[in-house]
């Protein structure tokens, strides 16, 4: 087999359909076929799913990371790893090759938006993924998808719009004034400054999970199933509200 045809190969696995990557669903088929993202080329085919997994499918924090992707559409909220799984589910749906690239993120960027009680019962590193897609001849890493722009808008405000290093708020960055988080074929990032292990990368987000678990077990599990992710996502929702007041402000 040359090296054409073995790539070929691989990059039709990497638009198959899984359990978690459940895209023959029908949200998911209804979602594509009422965008009519599959009259769009590649480019803008990678960036309508991208927008809206990063926009409409709010940050927000789903009941555990191995969700299938139909579930996650449902909930119309995410995180890191959740948000990841719908939208590969949605480039796989769209026959563009896709994979998962496994990490640990510090616990650290997340204060601010668990509340401090929960923070302290949360793992020192975090299972975190961005997803990568074949476009172009490379692979190009994208994870600035995480937060929609109503949240990252009011963290900018809340800590100053030419703010640079910045570490908590689910946010790891270089740069918060200006983090590149919008798809233009190259790589995006927003947590990339806290990652702590890499674990490489894997074909499905199935393969991710059988291999390293997820966060929480036992009664935590429980517990944040139940109890505290609810608490954590009425925080959330308390900081993006924080953009709307800022808007006030500015148009008094």
């Amino acid at each position: 087999m040359n090296t054409t045809s073995r790539l070929s190969a691989q990059h039709a696995k990497l638009t198959e359909a899984s359990a978690i990557l459940d895209f023959k669903t029908p949200n998911i088929a209804q979602l594509i076929s009422e965008r009519d993202w599959e009259r769009l080329d590649t480019f803008e085919q990678i960036g309508a799913a991208y927008q809206f997994v990063k926009d409409e499918i709010q940050f927000g924090y789903n009941r555990s990371d191995d969700m299938p992707a139909s579930e996650i559409l449902k909930d119309g909220y995410g995180q890191c790893n959740t948000k990841g799984t719908l939208f590969m589910a949605l480039l796989r749906a769209l026959n563009i090759p896709c994979r998962l690239h496994g990490f640990t993120i510090d616990q650290s960027l997340q204060k601010g938006a668990i509340p401090p009680l929960i923070f302290q019962l949360a793992p020192k590193y975090i299972l975190h993924s961005w997803v990568e897609v074949y476009f172009d001849g490379r692979w190009v890493n994208l994870e600035g998808f995480i937060l929609d722009a109503r949240y990252l808008s009011a963290i900018q405000t809340r800590f100053g719009a030419d703010t640079e290093t910045f570490c908590g708020y689910g946010v790891a960055t270089q740069c918060l004034s200006s983090s590149p988080v919008n798809w233009t074929g190259s790589d995006t990032y927003i947590q990339k400054e806290g990652i702590h292990d890499d674990f490489g990368v894997f074909n499905t987000p199935d393969e991710f999970y059988t291999k390293h678990g997820t966060n929480l077990s036992g009664v935590k599990r429980w517990l944040y199933i139940y109890v505290f992710r609810h608490i954590i996502n009425w925080n959330v929702a308390r900081i993006r509200r924080y953009h709307n007041r800022g808007k006030q402000i500015a148009s008094a």
